[in-house]
């Protein structure tokens, strides 16, 4: 059964799940284009990381970041053993129930244009494409999605 809870970047196996996914985002694209936030980052206040857990293994990683006016996801992850069993959705469901829970009026993200996978679950949870938000710009590397909570 998957769990989903609270978690803190520092956390055992929480901790190391974010630093693959960290590696292979640098892997896929420039560094200028990863906008993937350090554990310190994520340790701030605006921050409600999670972390989904089957036992005692982290198997997911996901955050929403509390901005002006809408929410951002940020750090989704699933360990490569663990893709395919719902991880992703568990975690976006947290997510989203955090951010109405705040009253926040909508979701938004930003990805790699690579990662067709992300922008496929995204769409499955009623994501739409859209334009840069936030301090993002335009850039070849990037996709941009939101909902309307």
């Amino acid at each position: 059964m998957i769990i989903v809870e609270p978690s803190t970047p520092h956390a055992s196996g929480t901790k190391e799940l974010l630093e693959q996914s960290h590696a292979l985002m640098l892997s896929l694209f420039s560094a200028d284009a990863c906008h993937f936030l350090d554990l310190d980052a994520l340790a701030a206040d605006n921050i409600h990381l999670f972390a989904a857990r089957e036992g005692d293994a982290v198997i997911g990683t996901g955050a929403l970041a509390i901005k002006d006016g809408y929410g951002e996801v940020k750090s989704m992850f699933t360990s490569e053993a663990a893709r395919g069993k719902g991880v992703a959705a568990a975690l976006l469901r947290q997510i989203e129930d955090t951010a109405r829970g705040l009253d926040l009026p909508a979701l938004k993200l930003e990805t790699g244009d690579v990662l067709y996978a992300a922008h496929r679950l995204y769409q499955r949870h009623g994501f739409t494409f859209c334009g840069p938000f936030g301090s993002y710009i335009e850039a070849p590397e990037s996709v941009f999605m939101e909902k309307q909570l």
